[in-house]
């Protein structure tokens, strides 16, 4: 384990990462300085709005520093205060810098000095720390069981602020990757270099012996040939193609683990998808492009992706949930390019598939009121006992003040801290009968398989759905009657077929020689075995969508309410460093880049609502 430390008076400025050093949790000042001539310039300077005022003023609430001790050690040199990296983190998503930039801009700039209430220089707040804390922190959230806790918190505040709805916007943008898309022999050579890396000594020399081309796989830059040349091209596909599968047959009867099993895969991976063998035998590039196409041995889950037909990007696919009315992004996924957007639609909204309670909650604060008000138990003992001591009341007396100072304490702690929790269950069940859950979403969401999800957990369906087209203007499947009751199709021409269908429920109807003879065959298919209609488990669904869809009501809703997560992706991609383009590599951590990105801009727009905290941890707009 990798855990940050430095001497004290270095504060972190020149730290390096050490090994078994551990390191334990950090405190911020909350008591504020009354001499700190920064805080009084910015609450001039700033407005109340602004994320660094909502951050000043409210970061002990968002991001207690015990909300991270589980990240640290119960002994060891104490770590930068989690409240104050987590507060540089989020600046440094909205703002889209580097490691490097963002603790320059802490320790540099007001406005961030400012939010993570270190005060001015001689204040005695933290001056500065390295750009390797963000990496350390980074690292220990992501070892945790719980990698999304800011962006949880900043929906939580929202939800407590009655921020949080039951209507749901989806959408996706392309998350353009940090690595170079690379060609079949690129891929190939370097495929080849990582097993070699990873392989131990011995099996190292084995495979090495095996390369029969004269490559010693050291380098990454391409082999110096007449790329003009076809003949040196193939030549060269063919032999570093024998090399690679001389590699895998040698490792096939070997029982392979860890990074070598995983170098192993990749490479017969890059290798059955660029390639194929010709009939005498020579391996060359396929004309084709494999579905699921690795584009970089750096980044194994990159993939091609396009958002249109005509535009098409490397990387990854980040999705978003979006409240319509406060416009908080409740929920992201990052998927791969390839993947189809509807796939992650039922992540997304989970909030509102699941965990709804009803009102049979009791109050525990009234709970509480009512036993001690019964005149049983605890409320009659007391005195009682008084009554039967006698003597010196005075005595006993200072004496129970001084026995029952501390249960006090904890008695109020406790019941703040039940009438914060009634308040919030009382919030959230009036949140859930102000509508009917309802999730809008593009065609591209509009599937069979969501729509059936969104029915069978009671959501109303928004989303659009695609119409069903043929090529050439010809007959498409809405001039076909489907009978799902008698399971049939009837043509144009009156001609009907029965639909056959399989395991899963899904069908096909095949006119075959119906449309031999059929005067409006022309107008129909060009197929020579006849016209065919798909018609899949959910053709029920898909159909009354269609019909929805044509409803002006339905229109006019879906109208003023999707268009709004257009604008919040446009927020989230403002940066070109770390919006469109990742700053990571893998699909695990461009998530948790991407959903710190969400919670920054959460944050922002907490501030711009006026949301702030009670006297009790009540969230309420001002």
């Amino acid at each position: 384990m990798l855990e940050f430390v430095a001497p004290i008076g270095e504060n972190y400025t020149h730290g390096i990462l050490v090994a078994g050093c551990p390191v334990s949790l950090g405190m911020a000042d909350r008591q504020p300085s009354v001499l700190n001539d920064m805080d009084r310039f910015c609450d001039e300077a700033l407005a109340e709005n602004s994320i660094y005022a909502l951050l000043h003023r409210e970061r002990d609430r968002l991001f207690p520093d015990e909300m991270f001790a589980d990240l640290f050690c119960d002994k060891g040199r104490r770590s930068v205060p989690p409240s104050v990296v987590a507060t540089v983190m989020v600046l440094q998503r909205l703002e889209g810098l580097s490691d490097r930039e963002a603790t320059e801009r802490y320790s540099f700039d007001a406005r961030w000095r400012y939010a993570a209430g270190v005060g001015s220089y001689d204040c005695g707040g933290w001056g500065s720390f390295a750009h390797t804390v963000l990496v350390d922190f980074r690292a220990r959230l992501d070892r945790s069981g719980d990698k999304r806790r800011i962006f949880n918190r900043s929906v939580e505040v929202a939800g407590e602020a009655g921020l949080v709805g039951a209507r749901r916007v989806l959408d996706s943008t392309p998350l353009y990757d940090a690595v170079a898309t690379m060609d079949t022999i690129t891929l190939i050579r370097s495929a080849i270099r990582g097993l070699l890396k990873v392989a131990d000594a011995v099996l190292e020399a084995q495979l090495r012996g095996l390369i029969r081309s004269g490559d010693d796989y050291l380098s990454s830059a391409k082999p110096q040939i007449d790329w003009d040349d076809q003949a040196a091209r193939e030549e060269l596909i063919h032999s570093r193609a024998q090399d690679g599968y001389a590699i895998l047959a040698h490792l096939d009867s070997q029982k392979l683990e860890g990074a070598v099993a995983d170098a192993a895969q990749l490479l017969a991976t890059v290798l059955g998808q660029d390639l194929e063998e010709n009939e005498d035998g020579v391996f060359r590039i396929a004309r084709r492009v494999a579905a699921d196409r690795v584009i970089s041995t750096v980044d194994p889950e990159a993939r091609h992706g396009h958002k249109t037909s005509a535009r098409g990007f490397d990387g990854y696919k980040g999705s978003v949930a979006v409240d319509p009315d406060s416009e908080i992004i409740t929920d992201t996924e990052v998927s791969a390019a390839n993947a189809a957007d509807a796939s992650v639609a039922a992540d997304l909204i989970d909030d509102l598939t699941g965990g709804n309670s009803a009102d049979r909650d009791e109050d525990p604060a009234n709970s509480s009121d009512s036993d001690s008000d019964s005149g049983g138990g605890g409320g009659e003992e007391p005195a009682v006992t008084a009554r039967r001591a006698g003597g010196n009341k005075g005595a006993r007396k200072a004496k129970g003040r001084q026995a029952g100072k501390a249960s006090a304490q904890v008695a109020r702690a406790a019941r703040a801290t039940a009438r914060r929790a009634n308040v919030r269950a009382r919030r959230q069940r009036r949140l859930s009968r102000q509508a009917q859950p309802k999730v809008y979403g593009d065609a591209a969401y509009g599937s069979g398989e969501f729509l059936d999800h969104l029915a069978r957990t009671g959501i109303d369906s928004g989303c659009k759905t695609q119409p069903p087209v043929a090529p050439g203007g010809r007959y498409s499947k809405e001039h076909f009657y489907i009978d799902l009751d008698a399971d049939t199709v009837t043509c144009p021409a009156g001609e009907e077929v029965t639909i056959r269908r399989n395991k899963s429920g899904d069908g096909i109807a095949c006119f075959e020689s119906a449309c031999a003879a059929c005067p409006l065959r022309s107008d129909c298919t060009t197929a020579a075995q006849g016209r065919t209609i798909q018609v899949g488990r959910h053709e029920a669904l898909l159909t009354e969508a269609r019909a929805q869809a044509n409803d002006p009501q339905w229109r006019d809703d879906y109208r003023q309410t999707r268009p709004k997560v257009e604008r919040k992706l446009a927020h989230l991609m403002r940066r070109r460093h770390g919006g469109r383009r990742a700053r990571v590599r893998g699909r695990t951590k461009v998530d948790a880049d991407f959903n710190l990105l969400a919670a920054a801009h959460n944050l922002a727009r907490l501030a711009v609502l006026g949301v702030r905290g009670g006297p009790e941890g009540i969230w309420a707009i001002a």
